[in-house]
């Protein structure tokens, strides 16, 4: 009898084990580009953001995505936040990469947003979510990836082709997630 559960045990704890070795995450596994010899760590998916305000009949709503990246070169690691606008018929956005077109706002506070030249990947972290969409790269530095994983309200602002400001806000509370990225990139006080 002893041994049986003794066996019992050790199937469950194996079993266990697997199981949580092949638990979902967020986070992807963490990539070697091997022609450049950097390694990228982003998440399985980047985080929705949805138009705020109303549309009239037969529009169709804006959406934003964003997500985190991590190049990290031989211990030189480099914070990146891709950025992609996916304009729906209501609303024409600008150019995303003319200066202060975008704006991350973090619990009501803005962050500024520099672009950046990412390096020459064979496959980018994250892929555009429509054709006619528009993406970007900007610097993330630590204490932001922080602020995100920390976060109550995310909100992205981008300006229109009228001046006028595009809101996005996350279309599900996405807090875990970040906070789970910030944990595993190492980007916590």
């Amino acid at each position: 009898m002893q041994a049986m559960r003794t066996r019992h045990f050790g199937f469950f704890i194996t079993y266990s084990l697997i199981i949580g070795c092949t638990a979902e995450t967020a986070i992807k596994p963490e990539v070697l580009d091997e022609r450049t010899g950097i390694t990228v760590a982003a998440l399985q998916e980047p985080i929705e953001m949805v138009q705020l305000g109303t549309l009239t009949f037969g529009q169709r709503a804006s959406f934003a995505y964003f997500g985190p990246v991590e190049w990290n070169r031989t211990g030189v690691t480099q914070f990146g936040l891709w950025v992609h606008v996916a304009p729906g018929n209501d609303q024409p956005i600008g150019d995303i990469h003319e200066a202060a077109a975008v704006a991350l706002v973090i619990d009501n506070k803005p962050v500024p947003l520099t672009l950046i030249e990412v390096p020459p990947l064979e496959k980018q972290p994250y892929e555009p979510k429509v054709s006619w969409g528009q993406s970007a790269y900007f610097g993330l530095s630590s204490a932001t990836l922080i602020r995100l994983g920390d976060s109550r309200k995310i909100e992205l602002q981008f300006r229109g082709r009228n001046i006028q400001t595009v809101r996005f806000i996350e279309s599900h509370d996405n807090r875990a997630v970040l906070a789970e990225y910030a944990r595993a990139r190492h980007a916590v006080p």
